[in-house]
């Protein structure tokens, strides 16, 4: 590990182990930053597509003398706390991660398992990035830029170990975030798991959905279910690790969907308009304190939506027209009509700019919509 002015990066060799979505993302991006990086994982074809889109060399098993820097251990939740075991016994000078989701029930594992110098060099992260696309074709080294990475450093972890934890979010783009592993699982139930889950019960409503129905789907269905195109197997493993937060949370739902059966039993019962007017209302204060581009929130921004002609290179012309006003592009959203050749490219700015990009556009020939 190196200190630079700009803060401490990694110097390498780093182990990863397990060659998924995460694990090769990681590669590449160490990779990008001229770290040697070494790769392991249980199934030969997945490491080999891994290495043969550079996220790494293969580990030999023959090299005793292989002295890692860093472990990286990327593996399911079910098999983590193992593997971090065995890496802090083989690589007795590396320092150990973890990027498992669930943090409480591998930390509980190692804790079982280490001597106390072993879980000086443990510490568990968990970097906020993936897709809803797995293994290691889908993989991008570019995936944590500007991502939250947890780190969910131990009472025994040491400092130099937690300062190496960093340095790998750091070197990879990702935004420095510390929390217990209580804090951590208690979070991710209703951020993560929670989304999942209810994204998951949705999609299943279509199974059969006639056709015809679906094709008049717009945005709102396809970002609602979007990861519901999730690896069940990995979340088997996931909502297992974390049941007993997410069940809590779950209860509070089901009282909120028998509430709303209820009024809907009977829609034009004494109250039931407010009863859905607030259960909506509710919606809105929710959704409106996620935070926005640098934790700004949402409405803090101006939205107008510009008429894309369904051709190649027109979100391209359109980009460089707002370019060439000097006016920040907060946030972009694109939708495309179903029944006409044409997309909606929702633009978000700064309020006191909207009605500048309103007018250039309009004078460059684009439809805006107000």
């Amino acid at each position: 590990m190196t200190v630079t002015n700009g803060g401490t990066h990694l110097s390498g060799p780093v182990l990863i182990v397990g060659t998924g979505l995460l694990g090769t993302s990681i590669g590449l991006g160490l990779r990008a930053r001229g770290i040697d990086v070494v790769l392991s994982d249980i199934s030969p074809s997945t490491q080999a597509v891994a290495q043969d889109i550079g996220a790494g060399r293969p580990l030999e098993p023959a090299d005793a003398a292989f002295a890692p820097e860093l472990v990286v251990v990327a593996a399911p939740p079910d098999v983590t706390g193992a593997l971090v075991i065995d890496a802090l016994a083989a690589y007795p000078a590396a320092v150990v991660v973890d990027i498992a989701s669930v943090k409480d029930a591998v930390l509980k594992s190692v804790l079982e398992a280490a001597d106390d110098d072993a879980l000086s060099r443990y510490v568990g992260t968990h970097p906020m990035a993936g897709r809803e696309k797995s293994g290691p074709v889908a993989a991008r080294g570019e995936l944590f830029t500007s991502m939250p990475w947890v780190i969910c450093a131990s009472q025994r972890s040491a400092p130099e170990a937690v300062r190496t934890a960093e340095a790998l979010a750091i070197d990879l783009g990702a935004v420095v975030s510390r929390m217990t592993a209580e804090e951590h699982d208690q979070s991710v139930a209703v951020i993560s798991h929670l989304p999942q889950v209810l994204s998951s019960l949705l999609a299943s409503r279509l199974q059969d959905t006639p056709a015809h129905a679906l094709s008049l789907a717009g945005n709102g269905l396809r970002d609602v279910t979007r990861i519901a195109a999730s690896d069940p197997r990995l979340w088997v493993q996931i909502l297992s690790a974390n049941a007993g937060r997410l069940v809590e949370i779950l209860y509070g739902v089901r009282e909120d969907l028998n509430r709303l059966i209820g009024t809907l039993e009977n829609p034009v019962g004494e109250g039931a308009r407010l009863d859905m007017a607030q259960l909506m209302a509710e919606g809105n204060i929710g959704q409106a304190r996620i935070p926005g581009k640098h934790g700004t929130p949402p409405e803090a921004f101006a939205r107008l939506t510009v008429l894309v002609d369904d051709v190649p290179g027109q979100i391209a012309r359109l980009l460089t027209d707002i370019g060439e006003t000097g006016i920040n592009l907060e946030d972009l959203r694109l939708e495309h009509s179903p029944e006409r050749q044409v997309g909606m490219a929702e633009v978000s700015v700064l309020p006191g700019k909207r009605h500048e990009l309103t007018d250039f556009l309009t004078n460059r020939g684009w439809k805006v919509v107000q």
